[in-house]
């Protein structure tokens, strides 16, 4: 709390542009203590929404599992947005797909 207080003294006694540099520095290591943390090791499941897109899957299964290296996901998930979108494949299957390769990658991270 006294920390708080003096850093906000010490900002009000700056101009606007020092102001605006020390705010971007606190973004900067907000930001890296983000990236620094761990990944959570345990899924955040989301509902599967009702006529969901296969990028919109994409990105739920993506914050379902932060913890996998998307690097490795990139060839299981790019085959399957190519086979719906250029073999018309039906978007539910290829979903149903892209939900048991996130699940497979997260087992094999979890148990190596």
């Amino acid at each position: 709390m006294k920390d708080e207080q003096e850093l906000i003294g010490r900002f009000r006694a700056l101009s606007a542009e020092r102001q605006a540099l020390l705010l971007e520095f606190a973004e900067f290591l907000a930001q890296r203590a983000v990236a620094a943390a761990p990944p959570a090791m345990a899924p955040l499941p989301e509902p599967r929404p009702e006529n969901e897109t296969v990028v919109k899957a994409i990105q739920r299964l993506t914050r379902t599992y932060p913890m996998l290296d998307r690097r490795k996901l990139l060839a299981g998930t790019s085959r399957c947005v190519e086979q719906h979108v250029v073999h018309g494949r039906d978007a539910g299957e290829v979903i149903t797909e892209l939900e048991i390769i996130f699940a497979q990658h997260y087992e094999k991270r979890k148990n190596p």
